[in-house]
């Protein structure tokens, strides 16, 4: 009787805690709103509009601090580099060839070239002419290319690749093409090769920008292009006169050396300036370029001495631009092993192109622009779909080597197309200057020199 009874106060006791439980939940819900007829419709607050793009001043600093370098790869880097390598009677020619590129380029690119390279898209395939005279082209930022510098920087950024990438070219005529042929040359195939080959690869609305292909710096706008198309020069210009009978070795080789080195300093620019940031992406395409630049300098003379017994200080140079001409693709791309690789094959791919490759089939290349920078090139965008890795840039996409084979296809193809464009237009646009102007100086004057016939001058007067 008594258990019962505790049974019962026990029962009557959870019932009023249960009954106060649900009495403080029902007090702690808000009462539901009052409905009223007619009454408004709350408007939920706009968005905010996105704040407007400002500019970073270490970024403007480093993007116009690598627009110097890259210059500098050009005139003095290149000049003095080829300059080297030629006979001395035609040193003047030579430099001359790359100094003035500079001037030419610079004004082909604030009337026009900018706006058919990076202009807003026409399918794809060009810019429209809208920012013809760099109309439109001001100091504010634009988001689709750098959006934390001016945009007057990016577009003087990028000026500095296509003043350098005819200048390669001239590797391979070097000694033999009339001064007044040459800037034609010059000019015709800025327009109609450079312009539209970096719209489709690095431009909003590129084709192959759009297809997925990477290239961080220039594996394929700048060193492909000018590497075949210095191949189709070589073939329709001819060879020298003399050549294999007589020496053409290179008359001051220290000056060689030093413009190579002017080059690799200059690299840093055209590869961690291709960040357009001075963040963490630049500091890892700066280690990367280095890197690759070392390997490549140490696995020329290495096959040199291999081969032949010796290293050469020659091949040491041009093994250092083999491997600066590789990594520029997968610069932005890669890590610091990967470049390793990519620089020691480089230099053992392109060290073999200019050892067997040109004498087997016999055309004359001069300073081996086709040998370094067509095969390099090409090596360097293959390279980059096998090594490319989000997780150095999350802007990029992973590579064979890193779970996604069909990088590799992407980058075949972006290969194939820019091989065929530049060799079958520069071949035209040679064909017809051919016919209209000639190519070459005379016998004469191919005898006598450049410097003289073409400047009228000598470069060493001792």
């Amino acid at each position: 009787m008594i258990m019962r009874k505790y049974f019962y106060a026990v029962l009557i006791l959870l019932a009023l805690m249960i009954f106060n439980t649900a009495g403080v939940f029902a007090e702690e819900a808000p009462p539901a709103p009052a409905v009223l007829e007619n009454a408004p419709v709350p408007v939920a607050p706009a968005p905010a509009a996105p704040a407007p793009p400002k500019i970073d001043t270490g970024d403007t600093a480093w993007v116009l601090t690598s627009t110097a370098l890259v210059l500098l790869m050009t005139a003095p880097g290149l000049a003095i580099f080829y300059g080297g390598m030629v006979r001395k009677k035609n040193i003047l020619g030579t430099v001359m060839q790359s100094f003035i590129i500079l001037a030419i380029i610079s004004i082909q690119w604030v009337l026009w070239g900018y706006s058919l390279a990076f202009g807003p898209d026409r399918g794809g395939i060009i810019g429209s002419l809208d920012w013809i005279g760099l109309s439109g082209v001001g100091l504010d930022p634009n988001p689709d290319y750098a959006g934390t510098i001016p945009h007057q920087a990016f577009m003087i950024f990028q000026m500095m690749f296509a003043v350098i990438t005819p200048a390669l070219i001239t590797g391979a005529f070097a000694e033999r093409m009339k001064f007044s042929t040459f800037i034609v040359f010059t000019i015709l195939w800025a327009t109609v090769i450079y312009d539209p080959l970096c719209h489709w690869v690095w431009a909003v609305g590129g084709w192959l920008r759009n297809l997925g292909a990477l290239d961080f710096a220039g594996g394929t706008v700048v060193h492909i292009s000018s590497g075949v198309s210095a191949l189709a020069t070589a073939i329709v210009i001819g060879k020298r006169r003399g050549y294999s009978m007589e020496s053409m070795a290179p008359h001051n080789l220290p000056l060689t050396v030093i413009g190579a080195s002017l080059l690799w300093f200059g690299w840093f620019g055209f590869n961690a300036g291709s960040a357009v940031s001075s963040g963490a992406l630049a500091t890892s395409a700066f280690v990367v370029t280095n890197t690759a630049t070392a390997a490549a300098a140490l696995a020329w003379p290495l096959m040199e001495w291999i081969i032949k017994g010796k290293p050469t200080v020659l091949g040491a140079a041009s093994g250092a631009v083999a491997g600066l001409v590789a990594i520029t693709p997968a610069s932005g791309f890669v890590g610091p092993v990967s470049a390793i690789i990519i620089g020691a094959v480089a230099g053992i791919l392109c060290w073999f192109a200019v050892t067997t490759i040109k004498s087997a089939f016999g055309y004359d290349d001069s300073l081996d622009a086709f040998g370094v920078h067509g095969v390099g090139g090409t090596w360097g965008a293959i390279a980059t779909g096998l090594f490319a890795s989000k997780a150095v840039n999350s802007a990029g996409n992973d590579g064979l080597f890193f779970g996604n084979p069909s990088l590799v296809v992407t980058q075949l193809i972006a290969v194939a197309v820019t091989w065929v464009f530049a060799f079958v237009v520069t071949f035209i646009i040679l064909k017809v200057l051919d016919a209209i102007m000639g190519l070459r100086v005379s016998d004469e004057d191919e005898v006598l020199g450049l410097d003289l016939t073409q400047h009228g001058e000598s470069g060493y007067n001792l």
